[in-house]
Formats: C-alpha cells, sequence, structure tokens
C-alpha cells in the first residue's frame, strides 16, 4: 500500500483515505447500521473468535461492541462461545 501510494502521490494523484465512521461513537455506528438494515449477527468483531464465527466475549472488541449496543438500546445478536460472558 505505501509503495502505491508513494508512485501515485508522485505521479500527483495522491490517495485518499475515507474514513467515515472514525468519529462515530459505537452505538452511532450500530444505529447507523440498522438504519441501513445491517444483518449483526452476520457480523463478527472479536479478535479471538472460534471456527465457528462464535465471539469470546472477553476482548476488547467485545467489550465495545457490547457497550454499543447497549448504548443505542439494541439487543446484541452476537453468538459467544460457551461459558463467555454475554452469552445466550
Amino acid at each position: 500500500m505505501a509503495d502505491l501510494a508513494l508512485k501515485r502521490s508522485v505521479e500527483g494523484r495522491p490517495i485518499l483515505i475515507r474514513t467515515p465512521l472514525l468519529e462515530l461513537t459505537k452505538a452511532a455506528i450500530v444505529r447507523r447500521g440498522a438504519e441501513l438494515g445491517v444483518n449483526f449477527a452476520q457480523t463478527v468483531s472479536c479478535y479471538q473468535a472460534d471456527e465457528a464465527g462464535r465471539a469470546c466475549g472477553h476482548c476488547e472488541a467485545c467489550r465495545l461492541r457490547r457497550r454499543g449496543f447497549a448504548a443505542a438500546g439494541m439487543d446484541d445478536p452476537t453468538r459467544y462461545q460457551v461459558g463467555a460472558t454475554g452469552n445466550k
């Protein structure tokens, strides 16, 4: 990526990186996703998800996701590994 960016920049065609979610809270991201019809049951944020896609419930990504859904007033459809915090 760095090579491509440097080449394009030298050619006067710099790469533009857009980050539309960067300034949003996790709750705002969840609400926006819901507005757009995202099926959150098909998404995973976990750093340590198992082969079946079940979240660990303990890593920072799991904790942030859970807090984001709670702050948005929505149920988090995440599937957790047996014994994980937040397991349904």
